[in-house]
């Protein structure tokens, strides 16, 4: 079962986290095999991380409790919160899928809690349903996806402006 697992950073942790990014690296090295997206979303300018989101494919609620929980960042208190939902993926790959990458456009989270809508453009990177961890209740919906900038990337993915954070791929593959 693949989830959502969305860790934001809580003021002023930036630098605890930039000392912990070895053994952060170190630890999703173990679930290489599980991951389908992974990366920090940035301040508008790019130069701060806000936060850390992963989408991993594991078997279970508590294996996914032990990759959220035993994961550094979280044990040192980097994150204000972590939101962790299921993630139905309407895309049917991985980040490491895209291929059309168009120089100078930026990546982008976009984090609804809105309704499905139908997503089809060769910038789509990766979206799909955010679902309680529980039922089948919708929660919401995430799409990570290139463009110009993040008014266009709201255009794109039918969103309020709002819900866009700028974002980049992450780690190792």
């Amino acid at each position: 079962m693949q989830y959502f697992v969305y860790g934001r950073d809580r003021a002023g942790a930036g630098e605890l986290k930039g000392s912990l990014t070895p053994e952060h690296w170190a630890f999703m090295d173990g679930y290489a095999d599980e991951l389908i997206a992974r990366g920090p979303t940035l301040t508008p300018d790019g130069e701060s991380t806000t936060g850390s989101l992963h989408i991993v494919d594991l078997p279970t609620l508590e294996a996914v409790k032990t990759f959220a929980y035993d994961e550094p960042y979280y044990r040192a208190g980097v994150f204000e919160s972590v939101l962790i939902t299921r993630f139905r993926n309407h895309t049917g790959g991985t980040m490491w899928d895209f291929a059309d990458a168009v120089d100078g456009y930026h990546r982008y989270l976009v984090h609804t809690d809105d309704t499905p809508r139908p997503l089809t453009s060769p910038h789509i990177i990766l979206h799909g349903d955010l679902l309680a961890l529980d039922a089948d209740e919708h929660l919401g919906r995430a799409v990570l996806l290139e463009a110009l900038d993040a008014e266009a990337a709201a255009v794109l993915a039918q969103a309020d402006p709002a819900q866009v954070h700028p974002w980049t791929f992450g780690g190792r593959r």
